[in-house]
């Protein structure tokens, strides 16, 4: 389609391989070190490695894409018509992804906007979504933009881990944080909140915990039309069975995903993870 606004995001975005085609986004890979191996996420790692490396305490890290993977996907995405480009990534708290971008869009031959939305994982799927929407009906390189970070602004993204152990070794949080959590056998919930991950509410068990994210999705929903997305790490029936409830409960639900995270996530949240994202249309 010459002329049109083409969509570029990362592989935190967790879109379902089906959106992605048919949206045509394009999301570079980022990096997952197990070892000395070096994984692309999204092809090369699977959730199930990932789990057991955590499992067994294997080191586990994470890297950025290079400059070069996106200059590559800025250049096929100029040649396939493209005469502007979108390039949606994680907040930049967490990950140096969206400078390896913002080097690369100096190079483009077409003109790059590099968007540090501040957040992760279906967020970022949601902020791409929009954009992409957007560019479909015609809009500008600036109104896709737009489009991207008023959907990022509508979004809350709030999740539960077992144990804050993994956050503080990839330091997503601070020790004393995940010190406290341990001494007092607290179950945290936390939420994205300015790019960054803090606490949100403590809880005494998993399942209280639980159900309080529940409520809180259904709170933040309303009774708004909202798209939601459910993730997990190894918990596939705990986000069954909140999906299966959020259904139920939430009525201007209009999309709802369910998904395991992705390796680069997942190394930093470790099993256990259950996600909610709850976006505004």
């Amino acid at each position: 389609m010459p002329g049109h606004v083409a969509i570029v995001t990362d592989s935190t975005a967790y879109l379902p391989p089906s959106a992605l085609r048919r949206h045509g986004i394009d999301a570079v890979p980022l990096t997952v070190v197990l070892g000395d191996q070096a994984l692309e996420e999204g092809t090369e790692i699977s959730a199930r490695s990932l789990e057991t490396a955590l499992r067994e305490r294997r080191p586990v890290t994470t890297s950025r894409p290079s400059p070069a993977m996106f200059a590559r996907a800025y250049r096929a995405a100029a040649a396939g018509g493209a005469e502007g480009i979108v390039s949606l990534h994680l907040s930049a708290e967490f990950s140096g992804t969206y400078d390896a971008a913002l080097l690369a869009a100096k190079e483009s031959p077409v003109p790059v906007r590099v968007v540090d939305t501040g957040v992760v994982a279906m967020a970022l799927g949601f902020c791409a979504l929009a954009a992409a929407e957007s560019a479909e009906a015609g809009c500008s390189l600036d109104e896709a933009v737009a489009a991207a970070e008023k959907r990022a602004e509508g979004t809350s993204a709030l999740f539960y881990v077992d144990t804050l152990d993994y956050l503080r070794r990839g330091g997503r949080i601070g020790a004393a944080q995940a010190l406290l959590g341990s001494a007092l056998a607290v179950k945290p919930l936390l939420e994205l909140a300015d790019g960054r991950i803090g606490m949100l509410e403590k809880v005494r068990t998993a399942s209280r915990a639980i159900a309080r994210l529940e409520e809180i999705v259904v709170e933040r929903a309303g009774e708004a039309g909202v798209d939601i997305a459910v993730h997990h790490l190894a918990a596939a029936d705990r986000a069954e069975l909140l999906a299966e409830r959020l259904r139920e409960r939430v009525p201007g639900l209009r999309e709802l995903h369910v998904s395991e995270v992705g390796a680069v996530i997942g190394a930093h949240t470790g099993p256990g993870l259950l996600g909610a994202v709850v976006s505004l249309r």
